[in-house]
């Protein structure tokens, strides 16, 4: 999945212009009317729908977002990415990344993360398991297919570091939007994916991978992947939608931690062209990893926001001041028990 690059990326263009009009409106969530006194906001995904965002399927269809006073559309980037339509105000509220917001707030980008969807860095390096790739040393000597940011090689090089490994002896190649199960046939043996669609998919066709997770090898790389967000006006001026928005969501995705089988089901309805086997059984492997260690649902760290903003400078990705205060927000969340 092409969803790092895309998020990482799009923080850093120009907010004029953004193409609003061309997202595209998912017409298979609940059918049910909204009522007339409901407020209408819009929340933008990061890429097609996915086991990521059941919880905001689950918000909508049992009535979640309605019971906080609150009409919700769920779009499709489009065009115009996600960070882009939050931070320019045309979405209320988006689906985003740690690492885009963090180079985004660089430039002065209003957005603000209001909740972790998951807690912990699921990604990693997965390779086919009979190119024996099973730790950053055997990275040496191999291809790896990417799509060209400079976040790319320096996550390689700081794996790679931690066991000495040169990563100048290491391929990097752009594969563009390659398939991951079709990468081996261009000569590629490893690439970048999240183990909760992609690994779970592989499980599924009998191919059996290899991961080298990031979490494994770097605290610093344990970073909020995805996250929730919106812009500072909506924080300053809506901040009683924010928190409707973020309580039925905290809900929605407290169902989908509880009823991964119903939550999947949910998923599946809303986004018929998905594979349900795959819904359901990449739902069952992400239940547990939503909340995982955190006292409450979508709970933040200021460590864990400095600390990767402290690895991006260090490897040289990030430029300019970087607060991670005002870069995300607990403040709407649920107390614990609610």
């Amino acid at each position: 999945m092409k969803r790092l690059y895309i998020l990482v990326m799009m923080a850093v263009f120009a907010l004029v212009g953004c193409q609003s009009n061309e997202t595209e409106t998912d017409s298979n969530a609940s059918n049910e009317q909204p009522k007339e006194n409901l407020e209408k906001v819009t929340v933008v995904l990061d890429w097609t729908p996915n086991t990521n965002h059941t919880g905001l399927y689950v918000a909508k269809e049992n009535g979640y977002f309605e019971e906080q006073g609150l009409e919700v559309e769920i779009i499709q980037p489009g065009d115009a990415g996600a960070d882009q339509l939050v931070a320019s105000g045309k979405a209320e509220f988006g689906v985003s990344y740690q690492e885009s917001i963090t180079l985004a707030r660089t430039q002065d980008v209003p957005i603000v993360s209001i909740a972790a969807v998951i807690q912990h860095n699921t990604s990693g390096f997965a390779s086919p398991a009979d190119k024996n790739i099973d730790s950053p040393k055997d990275f040496e000597n191999r291809v790896y297919g990417g799509w060209g940011s400079p976040i790319e090689q320096a996550v390689l090089e700081t794996l790679m570091n931690t066991e000495k490994a040169d990563i100048d002896k290491l391929d990097i190649v752009n594969s563009g939007n390659a398939d991951f199960f079709t990468m081996a046939n261009q000569g590629i043996d490893f690439a970048w994916i999240y183990y909760a669609w992609t690994g779970i998919e592989a499980e599924l066709r009998g191919e059996d991978i290899n991961m080298v997770y990031l979490t494994d090898y770097s605290e610093k790389l344990d970073y909020y992947t995805p996250v929730l967000a919106t812009n500072e006006n909506m924080i300053e001026e809506k901040t009683e939608t924010v928190k409707a928005f973020v309580t039925a969501a905290s809900q929605g995705y407290q169902f989908a931690i509880k009823n991964p089988e119903d939550a999947a089901a949910i998923l599946s309805k809303a986004a018929p062209e998905l594979d349900t086997e795959l819904v359901l059984e990449s739902q069952k492997w992400l239940a547990d990893k939503y909340q995982d260690d955190a006292p409450r649902f979508g709970e933040q760290k200021l460590e864990v926001w400095q600390n990767y903003a402290d690895w991006m400078k260090e490897n040289g990705v990030l430029e300019g001041e970087f607060t991670p205060e005002t870069a995300f927000t607990n403040e709407f969340l649920p107390e614990k028990g609610e």
